[in-house]
């Protein structure tokens, strides 16, 4: 399964949160480049919540940006999609027509374009309710299948 994952699902990996093994077990997983601000933003705001501690916290954002930039002898663990003027186009559309806030609208739009030249890339995921509802609005799959409120903190 090649899955595009939002933020709260790329959370799940570095935080051991619920739908952990069957993220790390899917196949090639797209990102937006937002992930590369939004991830360490919900790590920290687990610390500040006091779910971690600050120095698990520095751990998992380090883990994270490995993760997604690579290292010398291990290549990025993602696929990150650019944000580009037609994106943002797309995602200021999807604004009025799912009511969904700024970045969940540019994390949907980098989804759909990459289903665009992907095909098999039909599988959106995502702990946001919101944004879980207008990704099925636009033909995706859904990951997890069904959403742990406890999950990713919604």
């Amino acid at each position: 399964m090649t899955l595009f994952a939002d933020s709260s699902a790329l959370v799940t990996r570095y935080a051991d949160e619920p739908g952990r093994p069957e993220l790390d077990a899917a196949g090639p997983v797209i990102v937006s480049q937002l992930a590369r601000v939004e991830v360490p933003s919900a790590i920290w705001r687990k610390h500040r919540l006091g779910q971690l501690s600050a120095e698990d916290a520095s751990l998992l954002v380090a883990a994270f940006e490995a993760d997604y930039a690579g290292q010398v002898d291990n290549p990025p663990a993602y696929i990150v999609v650019l944000v580009s003027p037609a994106i943002l186009g797309r995602a200021a559309r999807f604004i009025g027509s799912h009511g969904l806030c700024g970045y969940a609208a540019v994390q949907l739009s980098c989804a759909r374009t990459v289903a665009g030249v992907v095909p098999e890339c039909r599988t959106f995921g995502c702990y946001d309710p919101r944004l879980r509802r207008a990704a099925a609005a636009e033909g995706f799959r859904l990951f997890p299948a069904e959403l742990d409120r406890t999950a990713a903190g919604y």
